[in-house]
């Protein structure tokens, strides 16, 4: 069963209208419990990274999402969930992320419009279990103001002024800066391959 965890805030109504939509069978979680019954894990979020982590830590499950993660369960990390992953953010410099992906998450910057608002190009790198199947020049909807740097991870790019880190991909540690769940057919596809895994 793939449990979405709910921390109080976040794109929750279409994340899962989407795995509906595939097909999927979901349970919402927000306690240890749910998470270590779950044979798959998504992470959603929209908002602040201060906001997402401290939600994690007043609902004691930060150790819990790293156990599970190193277990091999695999998990999806959704915009912010995808931000979360990472060591740290410029967005709240004084709170420390997951730190299962060592780099930091830094703000959008030069003579673009911020937030990143719309469609843009998914560069894929490589073979993928997430974003196999994708078709040429595939492109996906973003909704955010900060990003991930390129890193070892890293399994996709957009270019927003720079090359961004679109998508990571590490074992079973998935994640994308992008929003599936508003990117159309394509998305299904995206969550389809995860739920396919």
């Amino acid at each position: 069963m793939i449990a979405i965890f709910d921390y109080g805030a976040g794109n929750l109504r279409s994340v899962q209208n989407t795995l509906a939509e595939v097909g999927s069978p979901y349970v919402l979680v927000e306690d240890s419990e749910g998470l270590r019954a779950a044979d798959k894990i998504i992470l959603p979020g929209v908002g602040h990274f201060g906001q997402m982590l401290r939600s994690l830590d007043a609902m004691k499950v930060r150790e819990t999402i790293l156990e599970r993660i190193d277990a091999g369960v695999p998990t999806l990390g959704i915009c912010l969930g995808l931000q979360a992953l990472f060591s740290a953010s410029e967005e709240a410099p004084e709170l420390k992320g997951l730190g299962v992906v060592p780099e930091t998450v830094q703000r959008l910057t030069g003579a673009v419009r911020v937030p990143q608002m719309g469609w843009n190009l998914l560069e894929v790198a490589g073979e993928s279990r997430l974003l196999k199947n994708l078709g040429d020049k595939p492109y996906v909807y973003y909704a955010n103001s900060y990003h991930a740097p390129l890193c070892a991870a890293t399994k996709a790019t957009s270019n927003y002024t720079i090359d961004f880190t679109a998508a990571i991909e590490r074992g079973n540690l998935f994640g994308v800066q992008f929003h599936p769940e508003k990117s159309g057919p394509l998305g299904l596809r995206i969550m389809k391959n995860f739920v396919e895994l």
